[in-house]
């Protein structure tokens, strides 16, 4: 559910970036409101995902599906350049985005392996009251 979130707050900082283009410099209202609404709601979601995803992988990921976002979108609306090394340096991020997802997976599930191993003795969790520390 996580990776769904962070996905979300991505396309979210698309739009801010994209009504911040609109905004032109901040002097249009309506954009430059969609622009702080987004933000918001962007920021909101990516620290709602970072409860249970890795801080630098979540950040990664948050902004490189808002790059991605902004490039693509660029490309298709605004006519920016769609030239061959562009798209090779833009499936980059993207092969970076899923390269982390599937690192951060694999190693989620090796950590949850790890926490279900009994650590310590009974004598040691005893050592520490519930809500003392």
């Amino acid at each position: 559910m996580s990776w769904l979130i962070l996905f979300i707050a991505g396309l979210f900082e698309t739009v801010w970036a994209v009504a911040m283009k609109y905004s032109e410099g901040l002097t249009r209202l309506r954009p430059t409101l969609l622009m702080v609404v987004a933000m918001a709601i962007s920021l909101w979601l990516l620290a709602y995902a970072l409860r249970t995803l890795p801080l630098g992988t979540a950040y990664a990921v948050w902004t490189g599906i808002g790059a991605l976002g902004t490039v693509i979108y660029g490309m298709v609306f605004l006519g920016e350049s769609a030239s061959l090394l562009r798209m090779l340096f833009i499936s980059m991020i993207l092969g970076g985005i899923i390269g982390l997802k599937v690192v951060s997976s694999r190693e989620s599930g090796a950590e949850k392996t790890e926490q279900s191993q009994p650590v310590g003795t009974e004598s040691e969790a005893g050592d520490h009251p519930s809500g003392s520390r």
